[in-house]
């Protein structure tokens, strides 16, 4: 865990996280238009709705803590629930991008 995170990279998280949950809803929003068009009778296809949006709701990638001391952990959620991926930190210091690498590693 780096031992501080430098003012650089949270205003960097800060601009990107907007981005990154806009796209990730959006991907969400796709997989919901294909629950709705789906074959299923209508009240399956409101149950199985309903239940998507309860567990997707609670994730990072849909609302997350913006608390510069909860920013890796966010990131951690960011790439396990596949919002983003490593290559998404490019611009982000070198201790902090590391100090994920070993985080996921474990």
């Amino acid at each position: 865990m780096p031992k501080e995170i430098s003012e650089k990279d949270w205003q960097l998280f800060r601009k990107k996280v907007a981005i990154w949950q806009d796209a990730y809803i959006d991907k969400l929003n796709q997989e919901y238009i294909e629950i709705l068009n789906s074959s299923n009778s209508p009240a399956d296809k409101f149950w199985e709705l309903e239940k998507r949006i309860n567990a997707d709701k609670l994730k990072t990638g849909v609302v997350c803590d913006m608390r510069r001391s909860k920013m890796v952990e966010n990131i951690i959620s960011f790439i396990t629930d596949g919002v983003i991926g490593i290559d998404d930190l490019s611009e982000f210091d070198d201790d902090l991008k590391v100090a994920i690498q070993l985080i996921l590693a474990f």
